[in-house]
């Protein structure tokens, strides 16, 4: 399901604030804030991307598990990448308009293969602007939302100040999404956001961007759906091999830092994040 939060409604013809006609939501919950199926809120997950092509390449594994175990997943895509990450459909000379059609049906196929929800705010690439309204437009999505975890760019990018000014805004819509007193829609009735923990994701050059791979995710079981989603973006289709190579590298990773190092051979496929908030636990582990 698509929505564009710019005009309030989906493409399908369900208003933008994620209900259908029948007054359920659209991740399965009534609008009294109840759930209509097995699943809770409890596991909500919340990925902010700068561009229509991000969260496939950089949290497709996570996004993908996440569904698979029944959580809600919504992507909240800031652009298209229509200026900056569109360079073939410049070349073969399409239009602005034409581009931002284009990456747009590429993201919203691309979700729809990882289990997700993707919403649109149309904020522009290259640069992304940071602004009061759009920080408003996060917050209102994270009050809706009420997402467990988060997910994000790193904070540091130099070859692409796009990623960290969607990180800052996502991290800034977070902390004012928990203040009592800021007036934005919550729900259930009008309740400020919780604290979701914020895991970052791996940028392009992680060695150029203070990266440390913090926490890797066995993604094994689920990395054929995110190869399927990424081949649903052959805007970008150089990147399909780099992303499948990094999810082997980062397997390699995984499973030295998991067990004996006996050298025997795997095709464990792992993603990188790192943690921006202390984990709380009772246990050590």
């Amino acid at each position: 399901m698509v929505t564009d939060a710019g005009d309030g409604h989906t493409s399908d013809g369900h208003a933008g604030d994620g209900h259908t006609s029948d007054g359920h939501t659209s991740d399965g919950h009534t609008s009294d804030g109840h759930t209509s199926d097995s699943r809770t809120r409890d596991g909500a997950m919340l990925v902010v991307s700068a561009h229509a092509g991000d969260f496939v390449w950089r949290a497709g594994g996570a996004m993908a598990l996440a569904a698979c175990r029944g959580a809600p997943v919504t992507v909240l895509c800031l652009s298209f990448g229509e200026r900056g990450e569109s360079a073939r459909a410049w070349r073969e000379g399409k239009k602005l308009d034409e581009i931002k059609a284009i990456r747009r049906e590429e993201a919203t196929k691309a979700a729809g293969v990882l289990g997700a929800v993707i919403e649109f705010l149309d904020a522009g690439d290259y640069p992304l602007r940071e602004s009061d309204e759009l920080i408003d437009r996060i917050v209102r999505c994270f009050r809706r939302l009420e997402p467990a975890v988060v997910l994000t760019h790193a904070l540091a990018d130099p070859y692409n100040f796009d990623h960290p000014a969607a990180a800052r805004m996502a991290l800034q819509a977070r902390v004012l999404a928990q203040a009592a007193g800021y007036d934005a829609p919550g729900a259930p009735l009008g309740a400020p956001l919780g604290a979701p923990p914020v895991f970052l994701f791996e940028p392009h050059q992680p060695e150029q961007c203070d990266f440390k791979p913090q926490v890797l995710l066995d993604i094994t079981e689920v990395f054929d759906v995110k190869r399927r989603a990424m081949e649903c973006l052959p805007a970008q289709q150089h990147m399909w091999d780099y992303y499948t190579d990094l999810a082997r590298r980062r397997g390699v990773q995984l499973r030295r830092n998991a067990g004996p190092n006996l050298g025997l051979a795997h095709s464990t496929m792992a993603e990188a994040y790192m943690r921006l908030y202390p984990q709380v636990t009772t246990v050590l582990q």
